[in-house]
């Protein structure tokens, strides 16, 4: 509409814990950064310091980046030298980097969903819940009110919808 007034944009990075179905450890800010992205991680991480990690993301830049590396090496006690970003070991390129946080070796880990499959992450289905139930045909005055909301509703999600998905699909080829 002519009227249409945008009041600014919230970048939502959500866990959802496949066990029990709910959102933790929400960051809800004005970007989506790569430091964004794993101050996310930094503050997932210290709801279980000494815990065992399994993060399920797609292939974003920001899933791959030095920082993530470096804050996984050091939460994980790696102290080996890292090399350079662009340059040498770990750090030199978005697949080696990609490798090392991949490591099963690793107490904290990270799976990524093949390029244009991110529909594998269940915390995709749970974004598309948040937007058939909060935001389609929402209106917010300010961003926020946005962020308000966006808390309240994942608030009442946890206490009274949350639950594990269950996967339908049983592996057989689709057919055409």
């Amino acid at each position: 509409e002519f009227e249409y007034e945008r009041h600014g944009t919230q970048a939502l990075i959500a866990n959802f814990e496949v066990a029990t179905g709910r959102v933790i450890t929400p960051s809800i800010g004005d970007t989506r950064t790569e430091a964004d992205f794993v101050a996310h991680i930094e503050r997932t991480l210290d709801t279980d310091p000494l815990g065992e990690w399994i993060f399920i993301v797609d292939q974003l830049n920001t899933h791959q980046s030095a920082s993530l590396v470096e804050c996984i090496a050091q939460r994980c006690g790696i102290d080996s030298d890292l090399g350079g970003k662009g340059k040498t070991g770990i750090l030199q390129s978005m697949a080696s980097r990609a490798a090392f946080l991949q490591d099963p070796a690793h107490r904290i880990r990270f799976v990524y969903t093949p390029k244009h499959c991110s529909w594998l992450n269940q915390v995709e289905i749970w974004f598309g819940i948040l937007t058939r139930r909060l935001l389609k045909r929402a209106r917010f005055a300010s961003t926020d009110e946005l962020k308000q909301r966006l808390l309240e509703f994942i608030d009442f999600f946890n206490q009274t919808l949350a639950k594990p998905f269950r996967w339908t699909y049983i592996g057989k080829p689709l057919m055409a």
